[in-house]
């Protein structure tokens, strides 16, 4: 039974989120505030985040930083009641996976969840059959298997998403990648009409990787397609 964290302060949004999801199968815990969120998220390892932003203390943005940087990949959904379109960006960018704006119907939470789930399942199924124990072009190295990246021998400080979009690129180096194609790879939810998200992401990856942004050797733009992440020799 897959098991989510429930981090909300708000009681009768808490209720109704613990009931619908305990109704679909799933068993449920609630945290109240970010330090909790942390250290349940350490002791019951759920499976999946449902982390609202607005927080008393540490807030969702802060707890989703602080797992990341705590290697911590656990799947987080992002609750919001704000209409800012740079709070949901900011909140992928730091590593969360998907998020929904207040007010939402169960229904609908329930769809996200069961999405992201069979994504990350499909994921590590994926990772068994390819067994690929590393990748390289030019003059950067990735291991798939211990989340790693290197360029010129240097570790790469990698957001979860931006590990995956560098990983993605690298095993479909040579082709177009359309942005609704990376889009449905790496967050598995249709963004129509907000590509930017892709190209937000494009653009930090560039600036880790790239030895001129202005001038990319790896992620070339294909104008009115998407990007193509290039063969290298050394």
């Amino acid at each position: 039974m897959k098991k989510v964290l429930v981090v909300e302060d708000e009681q009768s949004i808490a209720t109704l989120l613990q009931y619908n999801l305990e109704q679909a199968g799933y068993t449920v815990y609630i945290a109240r505030d970010g330090n909790t969120a942390i250290s349940m998220t350490l002791s019951e390892e759920p499976d999946l985040l449902l982390l609202d932003i607005m927080l008393p203390g540490m807030d969702g943005m802060d707890v989703c930083k602080k797992l990341r940087q705590e290697k911590i990949h656990t799947p987080i959904l992002m609750l919001t009641a704000k209409g800012d379109e740079f709070d949901k960006v900011l909140g992928l960018e730091l590593g969360a996976d998907d998020y929904l704006t207040k007010p939402f119907s169960p229904r609908e939470v329930l769809a996200r969840v069961k999405a992201i789930l069979r994504r990350i399942e499909l994921q590590d199924s994926e990772h068994v059959k390819e067994l690929e124990t590393e990748l390289s072009n030019g003059s950067l190295l990735v291991h798939p298997d211990r989340i790693e990246a290197f360029l010129d021998g240097s570790p790469l400080e990698l957001t979860p998403k931006e590990f995956e979009l560098l990983l993605y690129l690298m095993r479909h180096s040579g082709k177009v990648l359309h942005r609704e194609q990376l889009l449905n790879a790496i967050w598995n939810y249709d963004y129509t009409g907000d590509s930017r998200i892709v190209d937000v992401h494009i653009s930090h990856l560039r600036e880790k990787i790239e030895p001129d942004t202005k001038s990319p050797v790896y992620i070339k733009t294909v104008r009115g397609f998407g990007y193509k992440f290039e063969e290298v020799t050394n």
